[in-house]
């Protein structure tokens, strides 16, 4: 039987038959995994680029790497594999902390722990600030939809089928994840809320937000990418939150531990998730490669 094939744009057009699925069904589990990935990209990078003082410019090269190695064997895969698709989200999250670290940070004592006098090799951080960091990402967020929409390829993750809507798909993702790490770290170092104030920030947002999924006015797909956008902040002040001194209001697990721990629960997410999609597919299996 012949191997199900990778569909290009031009192969989706004006077709209603089945297509295999490259990306996750969006559930209440997909939500958990995306808020355990993402604190766990919180932990991870500063783990990288703080704890083993690396610093923010070679870890983000490292991570960025480290991210395209990832992206290239999920967008090689023939169909949604969830260890494949949340590898690469987890590998966004962990270049996202230290990118936005690394725009919007210096070398001043203020981003600095354990008294060191610098981090690692290369410049400390370009020094932005979180309002223009986040200015810029928005800015380039909204540069890829406006090239996505141009492309005429869906919004909606279920029907993201095409190698080039998948391509746009994960730029935004990189994005938004960086800037999901920037309005994290302002809301727990700058805006006053602390970690816990500002989990609970955005906590809330994400409860209006799924209020508006009853809305019908309000579009599905715009309510996702904004949930995207939030569950960042939210890992990022959940991460800093374990990990940060009791005395800047952490709970001081340190960014290794946290980070082992979260990687053990992640890796226990995928697991279910690989066994879950196993089940759902197997039926499907036959008509599927059957199709010649």
């Amino acid at each position: 039987m012949p191997e199900p094939e990778v569909l290009t744009d031009l192969d989706v057009a004006g077709t209603d038959r089945y297509v295999l699925r490259k990306l996750p069904e969006v559930t209440l589990a997909f939500w958990v995994m995306k808020i355990a990935a993402t604190t766990l990209g919180e932990t991870a990078g500063d783990l990288f680029a703080q704890t083993l003082k690396l610093g923010y410019f070679l870890t983000t090269i490292a991570l960025f790497l480290i991210f395209v190695a990832t992206l290239v064997v999920q967008l090689r895969s023939r169909r949604y594999h969830p260890f494949f698709y949340w590898t690469v989200i987890l590998s966004t999250s962990m270049a996202g902390t230290t990118m936005s670290d690394f725009m919007n940070r210096d070398a001043s004592a203020e981003f600095l722990t354990d008294g060191a006098k610098s981090l690692g090799w290369g410049p400390q951080g370009l020094g932005l600030g979180y309002p223009t960091g986040a200015a810029i990402l928005i800015s380039l967020l909204l540069v890829i939809f406006v090239i996505w929409k141009c492309t005429g390829l869906t919004f909606a993750i279920r029907d993201i089928v095409t190698f080039r809507a998948e391509a746009l798909f994960w730029a935004a993702i990189l994005v938004s994840n960086t800037l999901g790490t920037s309005m994290g770290d302002f809301l727990s170092d700058s805006s006053g809320l602390g970690y816990a104030g500002g989990a609970l920030l955005v906590t809330g947002v994400l409860a209006v937000l799924v209020g508006l999924m009853r809305v019908p006015a309000v579009p599905n797909v715009v309510l996702f990418w904004i949930a995207f956008v939030l569950t960042r902040p939210l890992g990022a002040t959940a991460g800093d939150f374990l990990t940060k001194p009791l005395a800047k209001g952490g709970l001081d697990l340190g960014t290794a531990g946290s980070s082992a721990v979260l990687l053990a629960v992640l890796i226990g997410l995928m697991g279910y998730a690989h066994v879950q999609e196993r089940r759902t597919a197997a039926p499907k299996d036959t008509t599927l490669t059957g199709v010649s």
